[in-house]
């Protein structure tokens, strides 16, 4: 899921910058969470080696280096991470929600990766902008796939 997570950073022309989030930070608690954190970390190096990755780690070092430079000096991850990948879905939801509300950004999501068809499934809570944005980015989606298609 990081690696498709990071492709779709890719298409919203950025590039993805991943933190593994959970309630330990690099290697500060020995939880079932914190260890499925690292080992997904091992899987997304070994696949992926120049993605820029780091974790598990706290959110607020996720987003700013200095704090992540007091917790780990030889950190793969420079500057704010833009790609947050949570330990559960409940931790995820849960997120998307308090940003959703707290922050001034323009929310998309949550999308559905990995489909082999642009589908994407809207909150009850969505607003018509959201319904909007999903819609563009179920187009574009379709636009690539269609693409892909009439190129091979």
């Amino acid at each position: 899921m990081t690696l498709l997570a990071a492709d779709a950073v890719r298409d919203f022309g950025l590039s993805p910058k991943a933190a593994l989030l959970s309630h330990s930070s690099f290697g500060s608690s020995d939880s079932e969470s914190a260890r499925k954190m690292r080992r997904a970390l091992a899987l997304i190096r070994e696949r992926a080696p120049r993605l820029p990755i780091d974790g598990e780690m706290h959110a607020d070092a996720a987003l700013d280096e200095v704090i992540r430079g007091r917790a780990v000096v030889d950190s793969r991850l420079t500057g704010a991470a833009n790609l947050l990948v949570m330990p559960s879905l409940d931790a995820a939801h849960i997120a998307f929600n308090l940003l959703k509300s707290a922050a001034d950004g323009l929310p998309i999501g949550p999308m559905l990766l990995g489909m082999s068809k642009p589908i994407h499934v809207l909150a009850p809570s969505v607003t018509a902008r959201g319904i909007v944005n999903l819609s563009a980015l179920a187009v574009l989606e379709a636009q690539a796939l269609a693409a892909a298609g009439a190129a091979a």
